[in-house]
C-alpha cells in the first residue's frame, strides 16, 4: 500500500492548459500530462528564480520531493519539445 500524497500548496492557476506544435493538426499528436505541482514546480524555480529549499518551502514539501517534482516536470517538457508532442496541464 502507498503513502497518500501531502497536500501540496499551489500558488498559480494557469488559464491556458494545453501548449501543441504549430500547424500539426491535434489528432496527430502525442500528449505529455504535466500535473499542475509540477507546473508550479518550474515557476517558482525556474521563472521566478527561487532556490529549492525556499520552493519546497512555499510548495509545503521537502526539498527532496521538490527536486523529484522538478525533475519529472523537466523531463516532461524536453519531451514534448524534442519529439513534437503536445503539452496538457492536469488540474488535480
Amino acid at each position: 500500500m502507498t503513502r497518500p500524497l501531502k497536500p501540496r500548496r499551489i500558488l498559480f492557476d494557469p488559464s491556458v492548459v494545453y501548449f501543441k506544435p504549430r500547424a500539426v493538426p491535434l489528432s496527430e499528436l502525442e500528449e505529455v500530462d504535466l500535473n499542475v505541482d509540477e507546473l508550479e514546480a518550474l515557476r517558482l524555480c525556474d521563472l521566478e528564480d527561487f532556490g529549492q529549499e525556499e520552493a519546497a518551502k512555499k510548495m509545503k514539501v521537502s526539498q527532496s520531493t521538490l527536486q523529484r517534482i522538478l525533475t519529472s516536470a523537466r523531463k516532461k517538457v524536453a519531451e514534448a519539445l524534442i519529439e513534437g508532442k503536445a503539452i496538457k496541464i492536469r488540474k488535480k
